[in-house]
Protein backbone atom coordinates (compact mmCIF):
# COMPACT_ATOMS: atom_id res chain seq x y z
CA UNK A 1 0.00 0.00 0.00
CA UNK A 2 2.71 2.66 1.09
CA UNK A 3 5.60 3.23 3.19
CA UNK A 4 4.74 4.96 6.54
CA UNK A 5 7.39 7.47 8.33
CA UNK A 6 7.64 8.33 11.60
CA UNK A 7 8.78 12.23 11.97
CA UNK A 8 9.68 14.44 14.80
CA UNK A 9 12.61 15.59 17.30
CA UNK A 10 15.18 13.46 19.15
CA UNK A 11 13.62 11.12 21.42
CA UNK A 12 9.84 11.32 20.50
CA UNK A 13 9.65 7.98 20.46
CA UNK A 14 9.98 7.46 16.57
CA UNK A 15 12.22 4.09 17.32
CA UNK A 16 10.11 2.59 19.93
CA UNK A 17 6.78 3.45 18.39
CA UNK A 18 7.65 2.14 14.85
CA UNK A 19 9.03 -1.30 15.71
CA UNK A 20 5.85 -1.83 17.79
CA UNK A 21 3.77 -0.46 14.96
CA UNK A 22 5.76 -2.36 12.16
CA UNK A 23 5.14 -5.63 14.13
CA UNK A 24 1.46 -4.78 14.64
CA UNK A 25 0.87 -4.08 11.01
CA UNK A 26 2.72 -6.78 10.03
CA UNK A 27 5.61 -4.79 8.26
CA UNK A 28 9.68 -4.14 8.25
CA UNK A 29 11.08 -1.83 10.25
CA UNK A 30 13.49 0.34 9.09
CA UNK A 31 15.37 2.57 10.95
CA UNK A 32 17.32 5.57 8.84
CA UNK A 33 19.85 6.45 11.14
CA UNK A 34 20.96 2.60 11.50
CA UNK A 35 21.25 2.04 7.79
CA UNK A 36 23.32 4.93 7.15
CA UNK A 37 25.78 3.96 10.38
CA UNK A 38 25.88 0.05 8.60
CA UNK A 39 26.76 1.82 5.76
CA UNK A 40 28.79 4.11 6.55
CA UNK A 41 30.74 1.52 8.93
CA UNK A 42 30.56 4.64 11.84
CA UNK A 43 28.19 6.60 14.44
CA UNK A 44 25.72 9.55 13.25
CA UNK A 45 27.89 12.06 15.29
CA UNK A 46 31.05 10.30 14.09
CA UNK A 47 29.74 11.02 10.21
CA UNK A 48 28.64 14.50 11.40
CA UNK A 49 31.67 15.37 13.51
CA UNK A 50 34.10 14.65 9.78
CA UNK A 51 31.76 15.62 7.45
CA UNK A 52 29.44 18.09 8.54
CA UNK A 53 25.46 18.61 8.42
CA UNK A 54 25.44 18.98 4.29
CA UNK A 55 27.27 15.54 3.92
CA UNK A 56 24.92 13.79 6.31
CA UNK A 57 22.03 15.40 4.84
CA UNK A 58 23.31 14.10 1.40
CA UNK A 59 23.18 10.61 3.39
CA UNK A 60 19.96 10.75 4.38
CA UNK A 61 18.81 11.39 0.19
CA UNK A 62 20.51 8.60 -1.19
CA UNK A 63 19.55 6.33 1.61
CA UNK A 64 15.72 7.16 1.98
CA UNK A 65 14.95 7.35 -2.31
CA UNK A 66 16.80 3.23 -1.99
CA UNK A 67 13.16 2.82 -0.31
CA UNK A 68 11.97 3.34 -3.63
CA UNK A 69 11.51 -0.41 -4.29
CA UNK A 70 11.43 -2.19 -1.58
CA UNK A 71 8.47 -3.42 0.32
CA UNK A 72 6.11 -1.57 2.41
CA UNK A 73 8.01 -0.86 5.99
CA UNK A 74 7.40 1.62 8.72
CA UNK A 75 10.41 3.65 8.64
CA UNK A 76 11.72 5.87 11.51
CA UNK A 77 13.57 9.09 10.13
CA UNK A 78 16.19 11.62 11.96
CA UNK A 79 14.54 14.79 14.06
CA UNK A 80 15.83 16.94 10.46
CA UNK A 81 15.54 14.35 7.77
CA UNK A 82 12.48 15.84 5.89
CA UNK A 83 13.93 20.06 6.09
CA UNK A 84 15.21 19.09 2.60
CA UNK A 85 12.73 19.13 0.20
CA UNK A 86 13.70 16.69 -2.01
CA UNK A 87 13.11 13.95 1.18
CA UNK A 88 9.66 15.08 2.08
CA UNK A 89 8.51 14.89 -1.47
CA UNK A 90 10.00 11.44 -1.39
CA UNK A 91 8.41 10.55 1.59
CA UNK A 92 5.03 12.01 1.16
CA UNK A 93 5.34 10.43 -2.90
CA UNK A 94 5.73 7.61 -1.12
CA UNK A 95 4.06 6.74 2.01
CA UNK A 96 2.45 8.85 4.81
CA UNK A 97 3.97 11.00 7.06
CA UNK A 98 3.13 10.55 10.90
CA UNK A 99 4.33 13.07 13.21
CA UNK A 100 4.95 12.23 16.57
CA UNK A 101 4.59 15.48 18.69
CA UNK A 102 6.02 15.71 22.46
CA UNK A 103 6.60 19.16 24.41
CA UNK A 104 10.11 20.10 25.46
CA UNK A 105 10.05 18.57 28.69
CA UNK A 106 9.35 15.28 27.67
CA UNK A 107 11.83 15.58 25.78
CA UNK A 108 14.55 16.70 28.28
CA UNK A 109 13.62 13.59 30.61
CA UNK A 110 13.92 11.61 27.87
CA UNK A 111 17.60 12.43 26.66
CA UNK A 112 19.08 12.61 30.00
CA UNK A 113 23.01 11.73 29.46
CA UNK A 114 22.44 10.66 25.50
CA UNK A 115 22.60 14.37 24.36
CA UNK A 116 26.17 13.85 24.53
CA UNK A 117 26.07 11.70 21.44
CA UNK A 118 24.13 14.26 19.72
CA UNK A 119 26.16 16.66 18.08
CA UNK A 120 23.58 19.29 17.34
CA UNK A 121 22.37 19.08 21.69
CA UNK A 122 26.20 19.42 22.57
CA UNK A 123 26.17 22.17 25.40
CA UNK A 124 23.56 23.33 27.43
CA UNK A 125 21.20 20.86 26.64
CA UNK A 126 17.65 22.93 27.37
CA UNK A 127 19.22 25.98 25.84
CA UNK A 128 19.84 23.81 22.58
CA UNK A 129 17.15 21.51 22.77
CA UNK A 130 14.77 24.78 22.76
CA UNK A 131 16.19 26.48 20.14
CA UNK A 132 16.46 23.17 17.71
CA UNK A 133 12.20 23.23 18.37
CA UNK A 134 11.92 26.69 17.67
CA UNK A 135 13.89 25.74 14.40
CA UNK A 136 12.00 23.63 13.31
CA UNK A 137 8.50 24.19 15.07
CA UNK A 138 6.64 26.16 11.87
CA UNK A 139 8.58 22.77 9.87
CA UNK A 140 7.12 20.01 12.21
CA UNK A 141 3.69 21.58 12.11
CA UNK A 142 3.32 21.52 8.49
CA UNK A 143 2.41 17.89 8.70
CA UNK A 144 -1.41 17.16 8.92
CA UNK A 145 -1.07 13.52 10.58
CA UNK A 146 0.45 13.81 14.46
CA UNK A 147 0.61 11.51 17.16
CA UNK A 148 1.21 13.52 20.35
CA UNK A 149 2.74 10.98 22.63
CA UNK A 150 3.26 13.06 26.25
CA UNK A 151 1.63 11.07 29.03
CA UNK A 152 0.42 7.69 26.71
CA UNK A 153 2.60 4.02 26.45
CA UNK A 154 3.93 3.22 23.67
CA UNK A 155 0.89 1.12 23.03
CA UNK A 156 -1.47 3.87 23.41
CA UNK A 157 0.69 5.78 20.50
CA UNK A 158 0.73 2.94 18.26
CA UNK A 159 -2.84 3.02 18.26
CA UNK A 160 -3.25 6.21 17.74
CA UNK A 161 -1.34 5.90 15.13
CA UNK A 162 -3.57 3.44 13.10
CA UNK A 163 -6.19 5.59 13.84
CA UNK A 164 -4.64 8.37 12.12
CA UNK A 165 -3.34 6.10 9.49
CA UNK A 166 -6.65 4.40 8.97
CA UNK A 167 -4.74 0.93 8.65
CA UNK A 168 -4.88 -1.62 10.83
CA UNK A 169 -3.74 -5.58 10.71
CA UNK A 170 -5.59 -8.90 12.45
CA UNK A 171 -3.60 -11.62 13.54
CA UNK A 172 -5.82 -13.74 15.79
CA UNK A 173 -8.22 -15.54 13.70
CA UNK A 174 -6.50 -15.27 10.24
CA UNK A 175 -3.98 -12.52 8.67
CA UNK A 176 -5.57 -9.83 7.11
CA UNK A 177 -5.69 -5.64 6.39
CA UNK A 178 -8.29 -3.39 7.29
CA UNK A 179 -8.05 -0.24 5.25
CA UNK A 180 -9.62 2.96 5.83
CA UNK A 181 -9.27 4.34 1.88
CA UNK A 182 -10.84 4.96 -1.35
CA UNK A 183 -12.61 2.62 -3.03
CA UNK A 184 -10.86 3.38 -6.65
CA UNK A 185 -7.97 1.40 -5.22
CA UNK A 186 -9.78 -2.03 -4.22
CA UNK A 187 -8.28 -3.21 -7.99
CA UNK A 188 -4.34 -2.39 -6.62
CA UNK A 189 -5.13 -4.06 -3.15
CA UNK A 190 -6.11 -7.33 -5.48
CA UNK A 191 -3.10 -7.19 -6.92
CA UNK A 192 -1.16 -6.87 -4.12
CA UNK A 193 -2.61 -9.44 -2.66
CA UNK A 194 -2.25 -11.88 -5.36
CA UNK A 195 -6.26 -12.38 -5.63
CA UNK A 196 -7.16 -13.42 -8.57
CA UNK A 197 -10.96 -13.46 -10.80
CA UNK A 198 -12.98 -11.73 -8.52
CA UNK A 199 -16.42 -11.29 -8.73
CA UNK A 200 -18.41 -8.72 -6.96
CA UNK A 201 -21.66 -9.87 -4.76
CA UNK A 202 -23.83 -6.48 -4.50
CA UNK A 203 -27.62 -5.40 -3.78
CA UNK A 204 -30.02 -3.54 -6.85
CA UNK A 205 -29.83 -0.36 -4.23
CA UNK A 206 -25.61 -0.15 -3.70
CA UNK A 207 -25.33 -1.46 -7.50
CA UNK A 208 -26.49 1.90 -8.98
CA UNK A 209 -24.33 3.90 -6.93
CA UNK A 210 -21.27 2.09 -6.30
CA UNK A 211 -20.85 -0.83 -8.58
CA UNK A 212 -19.41 0.98 -11.52
CA UNK A 213 -16.57 2.13 -9.33
CA UNK A 214 -15.37 -0.79 -8.66
CA UNK A 215 -15.63 -2.85 -11.97
CA UNK A 216 -13.10 0.57 -13.10
CA UNK A 217 -10.99 -0.71 -10.93
CA UNK A 218 -10.65 -3.84 -11.41
CA UNK A 219 -10.35 -3.14 -14.91
CA UNK A 220 -7.61 -0.74 -14.49
CA UNK A 221 -5.93 -3.40 -12.36
CA UNK A 222 -6.18 -6.13 -15.53
CA UNK A 223 -9.26 -7.88 -13.89
CA UNK A 224 -12.37 -8.85 -15.49
CA UNK A 225 -15.10 -8.41 -13.38
CA UNK A 226 -18.71 -10.23 -13.10
CA UNK A 227 -21.26 -8.88 -11.08
CA UNK A 228 -24.00 -10.73 -8.76
CA UNK A 229 -26.66 -9.00 -7.68
CA UNK A 230 -29.48 -10.02 -5.14
CA UNK A 231 -32.08 -8.14 -3.57
CA UNK A 232 -31.77 -5.45 -0.66
CA UNK A 233 -33.11 -5.92 2.57
CA UNK A 234 -32.88 -8.04 5.46
CA UNK A 235 -35.60 -9.91 4.77
CA UNK A 236 -33.24 -11.34 1.98
CA UNK A 237 -30.44 -12.92 4.25
CA UNK A 238 -31.74 -15.97 3.58
CA UNK A 239 -30.43 -19.84 2.67
CA UNK A 240 -32.30 -19.24 -0.64
CA UNK A 241 -30.32 -16.11 -1.25
CA UNK A 242 -27.18 -17.79 -0.58
CA UNK A 243 -28.41 -20.62 -2.76
CA UNK A 244 -28.70 -18.02 -5.84
CA UNK A 245 -25.36 -16.64 -5.07
CA UNK A 246 -24.06 -20.45 -5.32
CA UNK A 247 -26.19 -20.77 -8.38
CA UNK A 248 -24.08 -17.52 -9.89
CA UNK A 249 -20.83 -18.66 -8.46
CA UNK A 250 -20.81 -21.96 -10.71
CA UNK A 251 -22.53 -20.48 -14.09
CA UNK A 252 -19.80 -17.22 -13.60
CA UNK A 253 -16.94 -19.84 -13.91
CA UNK A 254 -15.63 -19.67 -10.44
CA UNK A 255 -12.97 -21.73 -9.09
CA UNK A 256 -10.54 -22.17 -5.62
CA UNK A 257 -8.64 -19.25 -6.99
CA UNK A 258 -11.33 -16.38 -7.14
CA UNK A 259 -12.17 -13.96 -4.87
CA UNK A 260 -15.60 -12.87 -3.71
CA UNK A 261 -15.66 -8.74 -3.36
CA UNK A 262 -18.79 -8.40 -0.95
CA UNK A 263 -19.55 -4.78 -2.02
CA UNK A 264 -22.71 -3.39 0.42
CA UNK A 265 -24.01 -3.65 4.06
CA UNK A 266 -23.94 -6.17 6.46
CA UNK A 267 -26.36 -8.34 4.83
CA UNK A 268 -24.12 -8.60 1.54
CA UNK A 269 -21.28 -9.04 3.93
CA UNK A 270 -22.59 -11.64 5.94
CA UNK A 271 -24.17 -13.52 2.97
CA UNK A 272 -21.28 -13.31 0.16
CA UNK A 273 -18.60 -14.27 3.10
CA UNK A 274 -20.74 -17.18 3.96
CA UNK A 275 -21.29 -18.07 0.61
CA UNK A 276 -17.33 -17.90 -0.54
CA UNK A 277 -16.93 -19.95 3.21
CA UNK A 278 -18.57 -22.82 1.73
CA UNK A 279 -18.49 -22.97 -1.73
CA UNK A 280 -16.18 -25.11 -3.18
CA UNK A 281 -14.92 -25.34 0.89
CA UNK A 282 -13.50 -21.98 0.70
CA UNK A 283 -13.02 -19.43 -1.62
CA UNK A 284 -11.29 -15.89 -1.22
CA UNK A 285 -13.37 -12.87 0.08
CA UNK A 286 -12.75 -9.34 0.27
CA UNK A 287 -15.35 -7.06 2.44
CA UNK A 288 -16.00 -3.91 0.72
CA UNK A 289 -18.72 -2.09 3.48
CA UNK A 290 -21.11 0.57 1.89
CA UNK A 291 -22.75 1.52 5.83
CA UNK A 292 -21.53 3.02 8.50
CA UNK A 293 -22.56 0.42 10.20
CA UNK A 294 -21.05 -2.57 8.00
CA UNK A 295 -17.74 -0.33 8.38
CA UNK A 296 -17.17 -0.37 12.02
CA UNK A 297 -19.17 -3.43 13.01
CA UNK A 298 -20.37 -5.92 10.51
CA UNK A 299 -17.19 -6.52 8.10
CA UNK A 300 -15.14 -6.97 11.04
CA UNK A 301 -14.21 -9.80 12.78
CA UNK A 302 -14.93 -12.63 10.02
CA UNK A 303 -18.15 -13.70 11.32
CA UNK A 304 -20.76 -14.45 8.46
CA UNK A 305 -23.96 -15.89 7.68
CA UNK A 306 -28.12 -15.73 7.49
CA UNK A 307 -30.93 -15.64 9.41
CA UNK A 308 -33.75 -18.01 10.00
CA UNK A 309 -37.63 -17.18 10.93
CA UNK A 310 -36.86 -17.64 14.87
CA UNK A 311 -33.34 -15.53 14.75
CA UNK A 312 -30.89 -13.30 13.16
CA UNK A 313 -27.39 -15.56 11.87
CA UNK A 314 -28.46 -18.18 13.34
CA UNK A 315 -26.65 -20.03 10.04
CA UNK A 316 -23.23 -19.16 9.77
CA UNK A 317 -19.21 -19.94 10.13
CA UNK A 318 -16.41 -17.77 11.52
CA UNK A 319 -14.46 -17.44 8.57
CA UNK A 320 -12.14 -14.14 7.93
CA UNK A 321 -11.83 -11.66 4.41
CA UNK A 322 -8.60 -11.25 2.98
CA UNK A 323 -8.63 -7.81 3.18
CA UNK A 324 -11.68 -5.32 4.32
CA UNK A 325 -11.52 -1.37 2.72
CA UNK A 326 -13.51 0.77 4.01
CA UNK A 327 -14.38 4.50 2.09
CA UNK A 328 -16.27 6.88 4.43
CA UNK A 329 -16.85 8.25 0.79
CA UNK A 330 -19.29 5.82 0.35
CA UNK A 331 -21.54 7.04 3.03
CA UNK A 332 -22.51 10.30 0.66
CA UNK A 333 -25.19 8.22 -0.77
CA UNK A 334 -26.43 7.03 2.39
CA UNK A 335 -30.16 8.00 3.03
CA UNK A 336 -30.07 10.24 6.39
CA UNK A 337 -31.91 6.99 8.25
CA UNK A 338 -29.12 4.74 7.02
CA UNK A 339 -26.24 7.34 8.64
CA UNK A 340 -28.26 8.07 11.29
CA UNK A 341 -28.81 3.92 12.24
CA UNK A 342 -24.81 3.15 11.56
CA UNK A 343 -24.09 5.76 14.55
CA UNK A 344 -25.96 3.68 17.00
CA UNK A 345 -23.13 1.13 16.81
CA UNK A 346 -20.37 4.02 16.77
CA UNK A 347 -21.85 5.23 20.15
CA UNK A 348 -22.02 1.18 21.76
CA UNK A 349 -18.31 1.13 20.64
CA UNK A 350 -17.42 4.59 22.45
CA UNK A 351 -19.24 3.01 25.69
CA UNK A 352 -17.38 -0.33 25.10
CA UNK A 353 -13.85 0.93 25.09
CA UNK A 354 -13.59 5.05 23.84
CA UNK A 355 -14.99 7.54 25.92
CA UNK A 356 -13.89 10.16 23.41
CA UNK A 357 -15.59 8.83 20.59
CA UNK A 358 -18.43 8.59 22.87
CA UNK A 359 -17.84 12.17 23.13
CA UNK A 360 -17.49 12.98 19.68
CA UNK A 361 -20.90 11.05 18.89
CA UNK A 362 -22.86 13.01 21.30
CA UNK A 363 -22.23 16.03 18.89
CA UNK A 364 -24.94 15.46 17.43
CA UNK A 365 -25.60 14.28 13.40
CA UNK A 366 -24.25 17.30 11.74
CA UNK A 367 -20.67 17.01 13.08
CA UNK A 368 -20.73 13.38 12.45
CA UNK A 369 -21.77 13.93 8.76
CA UNK A 370 -18.63 16.23 8.27
CA UNK A 371 -16.30 13.96 10.47
CA UNK A 372 -17.09 10.82 9.27
CA UNK A 373 -13.24 9.66 8.59
CA UNK A 374 -12.39 9.90 12.12
CA UNK A 375 -15.79 8.39 13.23
CA UNK A 376 -14.95 4.93 11.14
CA UNK A 377 -11.09 4.57 12.12
CA UNK A 378 -11.86 5.35 15.74
CA UNK A 379 -14.81 2.90 15.36
CA UNK A 380 -13.05 0.64 13.81
CA UNK A 381 -10.27 0.73 15.83
CA UNK A 382 -12.08 -0.41 19.34
CA UNK A 383 -13.64 -3.61 17.12
CA UNK A 384 -10.56 -4.62 16.44
CA UNK A 385 -8.77 -4.25 19.40
CA UNK A 386 -11.48 -6.45 21.17
CA UNK A 387 -11.74 -8.98 18.37
CA UNK A 388 -7.92 -9.81 18.72
CA UNK A 389 -8.18 -10.29 21.97
CA UNK A 390 -10.92 -13.09 21.78
CA UNK A 391 -11.30 -14.17 17.91
CA UNK A 392 -13.93 -16.52 18.52
CA UNK A 393 -16.08 -14.66 21.03
CA UNK A 394 -14.94 -16.70 24.54
CA UNK A 395 -14.93 -13.71 26.89
CA UNK A 396 -14.26 -10.29 26.22
CA UNK A 397 -15.55 -10.26 22.94
CA UNK A 398 -19.21 -10.89 24.24
CA UNK A 399 -19.26 -6.86 25.27
CA UNK A 400 -19.73 -6.06 21.69
CA UNK A 401 -22.73 -7.46 22.16
CA UNK A 402 -23.82 -4.42 24.61
CA UNK A 403 -27.64 -3.46 23.12
CA UNK A 404 -27.77 -6.43 20.96
CA UNK A 405 -29.75 -8.85 23.31
CA UNK A 406 -32.69 -6.64 23.41
CA UNK A 407 -32.24 -4.57 20.00
CA UNK A 408 -31.72 -8.20 17.83
CA UNK A 409 -35.30 -8.68 19.87
CA UNK A 410 -37.05 -5.67 18.95
CA UNK A 411 -35.72 -5.97 15.74
CA UNK A 412 -37.41 -9.47 15.04
CA UNK A 413 -40.47 -8.92 16.74
CA UNK A 414 -41.04 -5.66 14.54
CA UNK A 415 -40.16 -7.34 11.52
CA UNK A 416 -38.02 -5.50 10.35
CA UNK A 417 -39.65 -2.03 10.02
CA UNK A 418 -37.06 -0.88 12.82
CA UNK A 419 -33.33 -0.86 11.35
CA UNK A 420 -30.62 -2.68 12.83
CA UNK A 421 -29.33 0.50 14.42
CA UNK A 422 -32.20 1.50 15.66
CA UNK A 423 -33.00 -1.66 17.53
CA UNK A 424 -29.85 -1.65 18.81
CA UNK A 425 -30.50 1.77 20.41
CA UNK A 426 -33.54 1.29 22.19
CA UNK A 427 -31.61 -2.17 23.62
CA UNK A 428 -28.78 0.07 24.88
CA UNK A 429 -31.28 2.40 26.82
CA UNK A 430 -32.95 -0.74 27.59
CA UNK A 431 -29.68 -2.57 28.99
CA UNK A 432 -28.66 0.54 30.60
CA UNK A 433 -31.20 1.35 33.04
CA UNK A 434 -31.33 -2.30 34.01
CA UNK A 435 -27.61 -2.43 34.97
CA UNK A 436 -28.79 0.70 36.78
CA UNK A 437 -31.24 -1.42 38.93
CA UNK A 438 -29.05 -3.50 39.51
CA UNK A 439 -26.78 -0.76 41.08
CA UNK A 440 -23.65 -1.57 38.38
CA UNK A 441 -24.11 1.67 36.59
CA UNK A 442 -22.76 4.91 37.56
CA UNK A 443 -24.25 8.17 38.48
CA UNK A 444 -25.63 9.73 35.45
CA UNK A 445 -24.87 6.85 32.98
CA UNK A 446 -28.22 6.76 31.70
CA UNK A 447 -28.47 10.17 30.59
CA UNK A 448 -25.57 9.98 28.86
CA UNK A 449 -26.19 7.08 26.74
CA UNK A 450 -29.37 8.45 26.70
CA UNK A 451 -28.83 11.60 25.87
CA UNK A 452 -26.31 10.73 23.28
CA UNK A 453 -28.48 8.53 21.37
CA UNK A 454 -30.94 11.30 21.30
CA UNK A 455 -28.39 13.74 19.54
CA UNK A 456 -28.08 11.37 16.27
CA UNK A 457 -31.99 11.21 16.13
CA UNK A 458 -32.57 7.52 17.20
CA UNK A 459 -34.98 6.12 19.13
CA UNK A 460 -34.45 5.37 22.86
CA UNK A 461 -37.82 3.08 23.76
CA UNK A 462 -39.52 -0.09 22.73
CA UNK A 463 -42.74 0.73 20.98
CA UNK A 464 -45.46 0.23 23.51
CA UNK A 465 -47.68 -1.39 20.98
CA UNK A 466 -44.72 -4.30 21.08
CA UNK A 467 -45.88 -7.34 23.03
CA UNK A 468 -42.81 -7.91 25.42
CA UNK A 469 -43.87 -11.36 25.89
CA UNK A 470 -42.35 -11.43 21.87
CA UNK A 471 -39.57 -9.77 23.01
CA UNK A 472 -38.92 -11.63 25.56
CA UNK A 473 -39.15 -15.52 23.37
CA UNK A 474 -36.93 -13.79 20.97
CA UNK A 475 -34.49 -13.34 23.18
CA UNK A 476 -34.47 -17.00 24.69
CA UNK A 477 -33.88 -18.19 21.49
CA UNK A 478 -31.02 -15.45 20.19
CA UNK A 479 -27.65 -16.99 19.41
CA UNK A 480 -25.90 -15.52 22.71
CA UNK A 481 -28.13 -17.65 24.90
CA UNK A 482 -26.65 -19.90 27.29
CA UNK A 483 -28.61 -23.00 29.10
CA UNK A 484 -30.76 -21.50 31.43
CA UNK A 485 -29.53 -17.53 31.29
CA UNK A 486 -28.36 -15.60 28.93
CA UNK A 487 -25.29 -12.97 28.90
CA UNK A 488 -25.69 -9.92 29.01
CA UNK A 489 -23.16 -7.13 28.11
CA UNK A 490 -24.28 -4.03 30.75
CA UNK A 491 -22.65 -0.89 31.21
CA UNK A 492 -20.81 -0.05 34.13
CA UNK A 493 -19.42 3.67 33.10
CA UNK A 494 -17.89 4.92 30.08
CA UNK A 495 -15.41 2.65 28.56
CA UNK A 496 -16.22 -0.36 31.06
CA UNK A 497 -18.62 -3.35 30.56
CA UNK A 498 -19.83 -6.06 32.71
CA UNK A 499 -20.72 -9.25 31.80
CA UNK A 500 -23.90 -10.29 33.87
CA UNK A 501 -25.59 -13.10 33.37
CA UNK A 502 -29.23 -13.16 33.59
CA UNK A 503 -32.76 -15.62 34.25
CA UNK A 504 -35.24 -13.22 34.67
CA UNK A 505 -36.08 -11.77 31.08
CA UNK A 506 -38.65 -10.09 32.81
CA UNK A 507 -37.24 -7.55 34.53
CA UNK A 508 -34.30 -6.36 31.83
CA UNK A 509 -37.80 -5.04 30.47
CA UNK A 510 -39.61 -2.97 33.59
Amino acid sequence: MSHIFLYGPTRSGKSTIGNMLAHTLNLPFVDLDRVIEMKMGISISKIMEQNGEAKFSELETSTLSSLVNEEDSVVALGSGALVRDENRSFAESHGKVILLAAPLNTLLDRLGLDSNKRPLLAGDLREKLESLLEKLGKHYNSFPLQVHVDGKSPEQNVLQAQISLGRFHLHAMGEYDVVVHQVGEVGNLLHELKLQNPIIVTDENVAKFHAEKVIVSLHSSGFESKVLTVPAGESHKTLDTVHQLWQGFLEAGLDRKSTVIALGGGVIGDMAGFAASTFMRGLSWVAVPTTLLSMVDASLGGKTGVDLPKGKNLIGSFYPPKLVLADPQLLKTLPEAELISGMAEVVKHGIVSDPELFSLSARGLDWAKNNLDEIVKRAIAVKIRVIEDDPYEKGIRATLNLGHTVGHAVELVSKFQLRHGEAIAIGMVAEAKYSARLGLAGVGLVEAVTGSLEALGLPIQIPEEMPREEIIRAMRVDKKKNAQVIRFALPVDIGRIELVDVADLESVLE
